[in-house]
């Protein structure tokens, strides 16, 4: 592979021309950054749920409620 100029973690492949990024550090970063979004995603889906959960507690609780003020 040939060094691209004034880039350091760049390649040029000799047999297909393609430019290659030899960044590892970059891209273990990138890799990293994608798994912490992806669990704050699965995090705030959790918290819907649980909050859905809380609010059908809440409506059963209030159903209850009035159904023993209106049988008095």
């Amino acid at each position: 592979m040939i060094r691209v100029e004034g880039h350091k973690n760049l390649y040029r492949d000799e047999n297909s021309g393609a430019i290659i990024n030899c960044d590892f550090n970059g891209y273990d970063n990138y890799v990293r950054s994608l798994k912490s979004k992806e669990k704050e995603k699965d995090e705030i889906e959790q918290m819907k749920s649980d909050i859905q959960d809380i609010k059908d507690v809440l409506k059963e609780l209030k159903e209850g409620i009035n159904l023993v003020i209106n049988s008095k």
